[in-house]
């Protein structure tokens, strides 16, 4: 079980999540993304709609369809009812939740670092988990730090 942290320091949650979302899809999984609140969901919905005039990733919010039918599915909580091994927490909150999954995405930002410290040190040393910390440089490039 691998988990990446994204300190988000650069490039806002807009512009990163997208480019994971499509490389998740790319590879033919599917990929959970939550976020506990509403607003934020909608905003995701929104954004994965056309965060470029050329793109598109089939996606939806959990309840509003066939969610086993999505491959990225916006959720409130850590319940992968599309089937995804993938899930990106975007809200600066951990869940152990996410343990259950192939591949976390934990992003955060300066005001959730402190939340992510004490994720990044809870996982230290556990069984079957490989962490990962990935902080981007001055001209927006993630580079893996840890």
């Amino acid at each position: 079980m691998q988990v990446d942290f994204y300190h988000l320091t650069v490039t806002p949650l807009d512009r990163a999540l997208p480019q994971i979302a499509e490389k998740v899809v790319a590879s033919g999984n599917r990929l959970l993304i939550v976020a506990a609140g509403e607003a934020q969901r909608v905003a995701l919905d929104r954004l994965l709609w056309g965060y470029t005039p050329d793109s598109f990733l089939p996606h939806a919010q959990a309840g509003t369809g066939d969610d086993s039918a999505q491959p990225i599915l916006i959720a409130g909580e850590v319940a992968a009812a599309n089937g995804a091994q993938h899930v990106a927490l975007v809200d600066g909150a951990w869940r152990d939740e996410a343990l259950e999954f192939e591949r976390a995405f934990h992003f955060f930002d300066e005001e959730s670092i402190d939340a992510a410290r004490v994720a990044w040190r809870t996982l230290q040393g556990r069984e079957g988990v490989e962490r990962r910390y990935w902080k981007q440089n001055d001209v927006g490039r993630w580079e893996k730090v840890a």
